[in-house]
């Protein structure tokens, strides 16, 4: 067991009060895949004009690692995030795990079944486990519900603006 004033305490402390570098370093790297991919990218020859498909990845990368930047040089030199002071989050309460396990999994399965059954099933599946994993207890209602914004979501995607989704069963009757 560490005691006060050992390496180990002391860099435990150190890492605490400087958490918000995690966030930085999040950024950091999603800034770098996301430039990584912008100019990996397979540009057409028949581009026309100076503005191309990976103009706004570049800007977007670039701008994700100056914010990296300096979260990390005003972290280091003591800034911290200050806390909501309209937040009503009883930070002395566990974490609802069962909510965001069920979350999970109704996106996990939306996934695996997005291919296979198309989005109009996949999306319905998302809808209506989203709101019954955050507490929508309504068998008649929901359901339905989850079935018409689904269905909407693909017509206005897939016809409206173009966006090919994957109609699965559903392809040739919508």
């Amino acid at each position: 067991m560490s005691t006060p004033g050992t390496p180990s305490t002391t860099r435990r402390a150190w890492l605490r009060e400087h958490s918000e570098l995690g966030v930085s370093l999040l950024l950091l790297l999603l800034g770098v895949l996301v430039l990584t991919d912008a100019l990996t990218m397979d540009v057409a020859a028949g581009q026309r004009g100076p503005v191309g498909p990976a103009t706004v990845p570049v800007v977007v990368g670039t701008g994700l690692l100056a914010v990296a930047v300096l979260l990390a040089v005003d972290v280091l030199r003591g800034g911290r995030g200050e806390a909501e002071g309209g937040e009503d989050v009883d930070l002395s309460e566990p974490g609802d795990w069962r909510t965001v396990l069920l979350l999970a999994g109704v996106f996990l399965g939306g996934a695996v079944l997005i291919g296979p059954a198309g989005f109009p099933v996949a999306g319905a599946l998302i809808f209506w486990g989203s709101a019954y994993a955050l507490g929508s207890r309504r068998p008649d209602r929901d359901p339905l519900i989850a079935a018409a914004l689904s269905l909407a979501t693909y017509l206005v995607f897939t016809h409206l603006l173009g966006v090919p989704l994957p109609g699965g069963p559903l392809t040739g009757v919508l």
